[in-house]
């Protein structure tokens, strides 16, 4: 579950996800602050987290030893569409072979699966008198 709450600054979001407590914010040029990431910065830590974590469960399954992966993801823009650039750069494979794999299972992460598939979000908007006192 998580729950967030306008923050004390005009774009600050105070996020409590799991129990463990994380802001978000815009950057200046839209009037925020910069005190987090911004809402797609998220999404793609989400990606990411979830891209490495799952390579590490496989290569650890696999009896791999110590494969180290590092990513760079990017969210952009391009004709109306959203696109996510995703760079993984892996140590300690064991061969060739162990590489393509890690590459075939980066494409099946859960995160990766949901995103490309699309969520079906269902929103309840309800009033009361101090936002957040129902949660």
């Amino acid at each position: 579950m998580v729950h967030a709450t306008q923050g004390p600054a005009p774009y600050r979001i105070d996020i409590v996800a799991g129990g463990h407590a994380l802001v978000a914010d815009e950057g200046p040029k839209l009037g925020g602050q910069d005190a987090g990431p911004g809402p797609f910065d998220l999404v793609v830590s989400g990606l990411a987290a979830c891209t490495l974590i799952t390579l590490r469960m496989y290569a650890e399954r696999k009896g791999w030893g110590e494969v180290k992966v590092y990513g760079r993801l990017r969210h952009r823009m391009e004709g109306g569409q959203h696109l996510i650039d995703r760079q993984l750069e892996v140590s300690g494979a064991p061969d060739a072979a162990a590489v393509q794999r890690l590459r075939e299972i980066a494409e099946r992460t859960p995160v990766t699966l949901a995103l490309k598939a699309g969520f079906t979000i269902s929103t309840e908007l309800t009033q009361t008198a101090d936002a957040g006192s129902a949660t």
